[in-house]
């Protein structure tokens, strides 16, 4: 079955007041379209049936396949260990820590989200496919959170040099080499770990070096 032309998928859902505009960007253009195709998804049956009809069967799919990648499969699954362990001390880490140092813990459930089993085109396999990179892509999310307000509470000082994609908390750390802006703002950071939603200060914005 062709795709649907991204024309299409722009145009209005019964119910929806919000037609596309003339000098809409492209960009928010492709954001509508996947808005549409997100919502004819999960609740348009004939969306769902065109989705089944794209299926693979899983002969299918592990024919097509080639032995390099299925030979990595016990690899990639292997993680699912270490990945479990890791989950587990990180929570207990939390329980802890966080509590010795009167911090509110960090939802773990807001970083996991198993919806792609939910697509008709995807086979059984591919499920589980997804559902393995859902968790171990939030659970290192979730990791990377509770570290960055470790880092916060002990050590927020940026560095001397560009950090390739750092955490959202780190716009906030005093400048390297700066003692007395760090002994200044220490408290305000710990701080604003307890009293603010995000665990950053408001003021905070501050960019890299």
């Amino acid at each position: 079955m062709a795709a649907l032309h991204v024309s299409a998928l722009a145009e209005p859902m019964p119910g929806d007041q919000s037609p596309v505009r003339a000098g809409t960007t492209p960009h928010r253009l492709a954001r509508r379209v996947e808005r549409r195709q997100r919502r004819l998804a999960m609740v348009d049956p004939s969306a769902r049936l065109a989705h089944r009809q794209r299926r693979r069967s899983l002969r299918a799919f592990v024919a097509g396949g080639d032995l390099p990648t299925f030979l990595t499969v016990p690899v990639v699954y292997s993680l699912v260990v270490p990945f479990a362990v890791m989950d587990a001390w990180v929570m207990v880490f939390q329980a802890l820590c966080f509590r010795a140092w009167g911090l509110p813990r960090v939802r773990r459930r807001p970083y996991f989200v198993f919806d792609r089993r939910k697509l008709a085109y995807l086979n059984g396999l591919e499920k589980i496919n997804c559902v393995y990179c859902a968790y171990t892509n939030g659970l290192l999310a979730y990791i990377r959170e509770v570290a960055a307000r470790t880092e916060q509470y002990w050590c927020p000082i940026r560095h001397g040099r560009r950090v390739r994609d750092p955490h959202g908390h780190y716009p906030s750390f005093v400048p390297y080499g700066d003692a007395d802006a760090y002994r200044q703002t220490l408290p305000e950071l710990r701080r604003a770990l307890v009293t603010e939603p995000q665990g950053v200060p408001r003021h905070a914005g501050r960019t890299q070096p």
